[in-house]
């Protein structure tokens, strides 16, 4: 909108209402002609016990005596152009002609309706004239009787009051029954002047108060420093903002699940433009949904009137089958709406595109490894932090992070090593961050997106505590290698281009109960400096048909985000042999299978899966499986390297503990091993005595037992 804050709004409210003015004084005085005095004091004071009393029958015979051909209080001579020669002297109204196309007339009406929301003298001057206390706003026979020297005008003036008639359409002035009649007439109609048109022509600024529960209202500040943003898009943005003419309607739809970035460079937008910004999200705007369509009316009214950018965040609640009729409705209006607006999913924009015209599709895909670099290393400069180069290519490589994400992560690392040592006044921690500080922030502020999902494995377990046959552990360092120099090989030397599938690693761990198969997936997280989530297949799997698919789309999109390690522990419970269809329920149950696979081949991180019985996984899992790692049973020298390693260093050992003899007595996997030295702990803790052979023989017991199984004396007997 071409109109400055800092025009001086009061210089134009005067004159249009010192013309109020003067039709009002001119009006009073044709009324006290027509009644008396004294009928005219006591009608000011009518309240709504007494206005059904009978009318003085003089008075009565004063309105029949009028001439039918003139309004009540019709004016001497009518100036329709009055009200447009002010308004074209002072911008805001001018504007407000020009966008609607208003005549003298309707502008007249909008200070009527304005009048008393500036000063409540005017309440009392309508309810004298409209005869009635209680209506102390204009209704629209009184704008008729003020504003028309003629029966004829205001015949023909009724259709500014209709519901197509501009003032009306526009939201400006609401045309409201009158409440104490069960079906008035159009005359008998208020006129109510909306609450942002009040706002605009009083000169104020700000978000409107019905906005408030789903917006927020952002100012332009030069001197706030630019956000972090991709420089392609926004460059690209503001190229096509600057070749379109004024006030041109223009629609950008930001698609991708980086949300933050995504506001980020809509706030860049509405800084390089020097506008207010408005940010909505649309999901507020649902709530109550039978308000939806006037809340939107309501914001584009704001956008159009302050001039500000429009950003409406997670269409994606709009796009669902029950809120169809809403969501056409939103794209309709948005074709009519003026000035930028941006609308933010994460789909991709669907089938009901052709309904709103001229939408720009950008796309926020995760930056390229050295793109990322660059976002590091100049959030990491902006606050003084120096990490080396290797320490930033691993950032870079490791974490599928936008450049607010970027930032975020920063900030926030900086901000706990100075609250660390704002605890530790005298102690010597260190107050830059280091490496570990930065992937403890990116962990933190990822942490949110899978939490709901799925569970997160604390993964302590490092190359030294794992005891596998050497065949086990090399695949495990190669799943390892493959993601650490995946850009490596697919980005640098082009096997992008080679390669159709995704460039995730799926993973198989096969084997029986308690062979490390969690434990390993816990060591690659901990050399990846990654997450580890576990998936509850409970939650995942659902007998309504559709919902597992959905389950698995927002644990993918989850995982991504966080750019997590994901683990379906017992796996072969939904990754199981597709069966023969016989059914609904079969057809559904191997479409489940096939999204499956679709998804984890499309899904660019680590996806492991663990499996008891490897013969249950269908085949067509295993042919896309970029590892299959096996986990026996361990033999004796494994089981002895168990003993020795499950003990934590602080745990005192009686010397008559023979590690030997329990790998060579008790044929157990790696898990009853850990049960076993963790319950012999305990029994010695409570005799508080050192860990000795009785108090290892009582926790084999009751591992046996729960295995079904008997140790006896004999089978326990030293050799």
């Amino acid at each position: 909108m071409p109109v400055n804050i800092s025009d001086s709004w009061f210089n134009g409210l005067l004159p249009m209402l010192q013309r109020l003015d003067q039709l009002l004084e001119q009006a009073i005085a044709t009324a006290e002609t027509i009644a008396s005095s004294n009928t005219a004091t006591n009608t000011v004071t009518n309240t709504a016990a007494n206005f059904y009393q009978e009318l003085p029958i003089e008075q009565v015979e004063q309105w029949l005596q009028h001439e039918s051909e003139i309004p009540l209080l019709a004016i001497d001579q009518e100036q329709p152009e009055a009200a447009l020669q002010i308004a074209q002297q002072y911008p805001r109204w001018h504007w407000l002609q020009q966008q609607l196309g208003l005549t003298g007339f309707e502008l007249d009406v909008i200070v009527l309706a304005l009048a008393p929301e500036l000063d409540r003298r005017y309440e009392q001057i309508y309810a004298y004239l409209q005869n009635d206390g209680r209506y102390r706003r204009p209704c629209v026979d009184l704008a008729l009787n003020l504003l028309c020297a003629s029966a004829t005008l205001k015949l023909e003036r009724r259709q500014y009051f209709a519901a197509n008639a501009p003032l009306v359409r526009s939201g400006i002035v609401r045309v409201l029954p009158d409440p104490y009649q069960v079906e008035p007439s159009l005359l008998s109609h208020f006129l109510k002047l909306d609450d942002q048109i009040v706002q605009f022509l009083s000169g104020q600024t700000g978000l409107d108060s019905r906005l408030g529960s789903f917006c927020e209202w952002i100012e332009p500040n030069p001197a706030k420093e630019m956000p972090l943003v991709r420089r392609t898009i926004i460059e690209s943005c503001l190229r096509q903002i600057a070749a379109r003419q004024t006030n041109q309607y223009l629609c950008f739809y930001f698609e991708g699940t980086q949300e933050p970035e995504k506001q980020q460079m809509a706030i860049a937008i509405a800084q390089n433009l020097k506008q207010p910004l408005l940010l909505a999200n649309i999901a507020g705007m649902l709530e109550p949904r039978d308000s939806f369509e006037s809340r939107l009316s309501i914001l584009l009214q704001a956008v159009w009137l302050q001039d500000a950018l429009l950003y409406i965040e997670k269409l994606d609640g709009l796009q669902s089958p029950d809120l169809e009729f809403s969501y056409h409705r939103f794209l309709a209006a948005l074709t009519e709406a003026k000035g930028i607006v941006i609308l933010s999913g994460t789909k991709p924009w669907g089938s009901l595109q052709e309904t709103a015209r001229g939408v720009l599709t950008v796309s926020f895909a995760c930056p390229e490894p050295l793109e990322r670099r660059v976002y590091w290393q100049a959030a990491l400069t902006a606050v003084g932090v120096n990490l080396n180069d290797a320490d930033v290519k691993l950032l870079s490589n490791r974490f599928q992070l936008g450049p607010t994400q970027i930032a975020d992560a920063v900030a926030i690392a900086c901000h706990q090593v100075e609250w660390n040592a704002a605890l530790n006044p005298d102690s010597s921690i260190h107050v830059q961050p280091t490496l570990q500080d930065v992937l403890t922030a990116v962990h933190s502020q990822l942490h949110h997106h899978l939490s709901a999902l799925a569970q997160k494995v604390g993964a302590r377990a490092n190359w030294a505590d794992i005891v596998l046959p050497i065949d086990a552990l090399s695949q495990l360092q190669e799943i390892c290698n493959q993601f650490k120099y995946r850009y490596r090989v697919y980005r640098d030397w082009g096997f992008d281009q080679k390669s159709f599938a995704g460039q995730g690693i799926n993973v198989l761990f096969s084997g029986p109960p308690g062979t490390g198969k969690t434990m390993a997936a816990g060591v690659i997280a901990n050399e990846l400096q990654l997450e580890l989530y576990r998936i509850d297949l409970s939650q995942v799997v659902s007998k309504y048909i559709g919902e597992t698919e959905k389950n698995l789309d927002r644990i993918f999109r989850a995982a991504e985000a966080a750019n997590a390690i994901l683990l379906f522990d017992e796996a072969d419970a939904l990754f199981g042999k597709r069966s023969e269809i016989r059914d609904a329920h079969d057809r559904f149950a191997n479409i489940e299978v096939s999204y499956l696979l679709q998804k984890m081949e499309a899904y660019e991180g680590i996806a492991i899966l663990t499996t008891n019985l490897r013969q249950n996984l269908d085949e067509a899992f295993t042919r896309r499986l970029s590892f299959i790692v096996h986990f026996p049973a361990p033999d004796e020298s494994s089981r002895r390297c168990i003993w020795r390693t499950v003990w934590a260093a602080q745990v005192p050992l009686a010397p008559e503990v023979d590690l030997d003899f329990l790998a060579r007595q008790l044929k157990l996997n790696g898990g009853n091993i850990k049960n076993i030295a963790l319950a012999a702990a305990f029994l010695a803790a409570e005799a508080n005595s050192a860990v000795t052979m009785q108090h290892l023989f009582h926790a084999s017991r009751r591992e046996y037992q729960k295995m079904g199984k008997s140790l006896s004396e004999t089978e326990w007997k030293m050799t």
